[in-house]
This record gives C-alpha cells, structure tokens and sequence, in this order.
C-alpha cells in the first residue's frame, strides 16, 4: 500500500511540475471551440494522444536506452508558430480553411464507443492538438525516463494511471475555465486577439525549453 501512495505522490508531483505550461495550450484551443473552429472531442483526444506519444517515448527509454532528443522534438514548435503567423496575416482564409477542413471530412458514425473513439482520433484537428501538446512536452521526456526507471511495474503502471487521471482534469479545468461567463468574456472580446501571438510565443518557448536553439550554427 505504501508502495502505492508513493507512487501517486510521484505520479502527481511529475505531472504538475511538466504540464503548468499545458493548460495555457488547453486554454488556446478550448477558446477556439467557443468560436466552433474546432470540436471538443477533438482538443480532448489530440491532448490525451499527446500524452501517450510522450509516455510511449519514455518507455522505450525506460526499456530499450532509446530516446530521441528533445532538442529534435522541440522543432515541431515551429507547428504553433505557423498557425500564429496564418492567424495574423490572414485570420479569416485561416477560419475558412477549418471549416473547410471539418465539412470535407465526414465523421463516420457507428453504435460501438471504442470504434467512435478510433474514427475521432483521425480527425485533422485531433492531429494538429497532439503534435503541439507533443512538442511543447519534449522535455517531459527527460523527466519520465528517470522516474519510470526507478519504479517497478506496479509504480510504473500506477504513475501512468495517475498521469492519464490528471490530464483529464487538465482538459476539465481549461474548459470550465473558457465557459465561466466572465473569464469567457474576457477571453473573447479582450484576449482573442492576441492568440496568434501567444501561439508564436509559445512555438519560441518550445525551442527554448528543448534547447532546439543549440542546432542552430551560426
């Protein structure tokens, strides 16, 4: 039982200390469903996919000696910063080209969950939420690695457990957030404006936070 708690407490501790940073990406694309340019189940997945890429990564670390670097990974912040720079200069074809891209695929329907759950995770939106949460979290992977390393396989699956608990309370709290009248209101009418350059921002703080800057030869 001890074992177990530990494990939480680790769990817990290791989440929050590497996603503070992923509610204000949680934040970004829930105001974007309050526009409807995109779908909640969409953020939900591509954030949860996200998740899973970077504990998969680890895993292969914690098992095999393999990871790739997070300077390598810290390049896809250059995905927020060109739908910053599409946002800024030309925010209405940007606007039409989601709407485009939601009416042209036709999400299948079916009776069983899992299969709804499947089609959901090839949506072009669920993608573009999982690379950005993927690369802003490419230094995560320095951090599970070592904690994963150190636990043995009940810890390891109770962390993993704990992780998946806590970015769903991740995604509840950025949309409760976005759907509070007032922090809504602010975010539509005061804060919306300036998304393209928090995107931008964000994408610079993804190579700094990697140290993606040090494959650059000047």
């Amino acid at each position: 039982m001890n074992q177990v708690i530990i494990a939480i407490f680790e769990g817990i501790s290791a989440f929050i200390a590497t996603n503070i940073d992923d509610l204000l990406i949680l934040l970004i694309f829930f105001t974007q469903v309050k526009e409807e340019k995109i779908e909640k189940n969409h953020v939900i997945s591509g954030a949860y996919l996200g998740l899973i890429i970077l504990i998969l990564l680890s895993l292969v670390g914690y098992f095999g000696g393999l990871i790739i670097s997070s300077q390598w990974i810290g390049l896809l912040g250059i995905l927020p910063i060109i739908i910053g720079v599409k946002q800024l200069f030309n925010p209405d074809n940007d606007e039409t080209e989601l709407q485009t891209v939601s009416s042209r695929y036709v999400q299948p329907k079916h009776d069983h969950p899992i299969i709804n759950f499947l089609y959901q995770l090839l949506h072009p939106q669920t993608y573009k939420v999982a690379l950005i949460t993927f690369a802003n979290g490419g230094d995560n992977i320095g951090v599970y690695v070592p904690l994963f390393a150190g636990s043995n396989l009940l810890s390891l699956l109770v962390i993993i457990t704990v992780f998946l608990i806590l970015k769903g309370l991740w995604c509840y709290l950025a949309y409760r957030l976005i759907n509070n009248k007032k922090f809504a209101h602010l975010i539509t009418n005061y804060c919306q404006q300036y998304v393209p350059y928090v995107l931008i921002a964000l994408g610079l703080f993804i190579f700094w936070k990697n140290g993606t800057f040090t494959l650059i030869n000047f």
